[in-house]
């Protein structure tokens, strides 16, 4: 197993227009993403052939791509339909021809798969409850200086959150709180017990009468984060980040807060919004000062049992990178205390 057998998100189905291109990069591959004459996610690889210029520079016209340098021509599979310089002694050769990644669109995002040959045919994750009767979706990206596995973490992190976002999300109570952690079938799952009313800024909204609160945060191979809040009937809340890796050091992360608040959906997508894009700039920059630190001293982790969590994540996503597949890690349950 390796990282390139997966889907990864390169854009919203909504940016990528008809004759538009967009410039991407996944696990250090520069990709040219556009929409082909039918409409259709294409990704090529972002090198013209010819004398090494970048396609995602060019022009898309009926669903072809044209290099800006000398004007080559690129279809949806990648083969040259076009070469200025040759005129009408132009011949197709299917020699001449970049390399192109299978795509899929699905939930509003178009997903891109590297490998050419998957050492299986897994799926993209489903978006919880997307486009459903009864709930909002806002979306955010945004980029961190930092890799997919700790951006990973930080999502399903729970201490941080009162130092990093302290009255916005969380604040220091000393609430003790218990964990069970479960890795199975490379995913992980924690859910949470004896959470009430330690919510930050809404919490009167999200939960005036105190009811203990259903939490499960859960990691899904290789790269998705899924937090799930269920406090009371139209008090349902779910935030999935999906990870992609460009590079060691820069991770885009998409991530989607799904709600159910009744007849404050509308209404509530504002404050949502804002306050989403408030807290994860918190944590880009908590992200940022880590690399720079683990680019000096390199990943020394002093975990405490409340980073059970954490151990687990990085255990399947270190089989991943060492090309092996990490549902055949045992399954594990673990049982926690700590204080927030």
């Amino acid at each position: 197993m390796k990282f390139d057998d997966f889907w990864y998100v390169v854009c919203e189905s909504n940016q990528l227009k008809s004759c538009k291109v967009l410039q991407r990069t996944v696990l250090g591959e520069w990709l040219a993403v556009f929409r082909d004459e039918d409409g259709n996610p294409t990704a090529l690889r972002d090198r013209c052939m010819h004398r090494n210029s970048r396609l995602s520079h060019g022009k898309v016209s009926s669903g072809k791509i044209q290099c800006p340098y000398h004007g080559w021509v690129y279809d949806k599979n990648g083969l040259v339909v076009a070469v200025p310089a040759e005129g009408k002694d132009f011949r197709p050769c299917h020699t001449r021809r970049t390399l192109g990644y299978d795509t899929k669109e699905q939930d509003g995002y178009v997903y891109v798969r590297l490998t050419q040959n998957p050492t299986e045919k897994f799926e993209p994750f489903l978006m919880p409850h997307y486009k459903q009767p009864g709930w909002e979706t806002v979306r955010v990206i945004n980029r961190f200086r930092n890799n997919v596995t700790n951006c990973a973490e930080n999502f399903i992190d729970i201490p941080h959150t009162a130092s990093v976002h302290p009255g916005v999300f969380r604040s220091s109570m000393q609430q003790k709180l218990e964990m069970t952690v479960e890795r199975r079938n490379g995913s992980v799952f924690a859910e949470y017990r004896n959470e009430t009313n330690n919510l930050g800024w809404f919490a009167r909204f999200l939960n005036h009468q105190g009811y203990e609160i259903r939490h499960i945060d859960s990691f899904h191979m290789p790269n998705v984060t899924s937090v799930e809040y269920d406090m009371a009937p139209q008090r349902q809340l779910f935030i999935t980040s999906q990870s992609v890796p460009e590079t060691e050091e820069s991770t885009l992360v998409y991530t989607d807060v799904t709600y159910n608040y009744g007849i404050w959906n509308k209404l509530a997508r504002p404050f949502i919004y804002w306050t989403a894009q408030y807290i994860i700039h918190q944590d880009v920059e908590a992200l940022a000062i880590q690399w720079e630190v683990i680019k000096k001293y390199g990943t020394h982790f002093a975990n405490t049992p409340a980073d059970t969590i954490h151990v687990f994540v990085e255990s399947i996503r270190n089989k991943i990178a060492n090309g092996e597949d990490p549902r055949n890690l045992p399954d594990k349950s673990v049982r926690v205390n700590f204080w927030v």
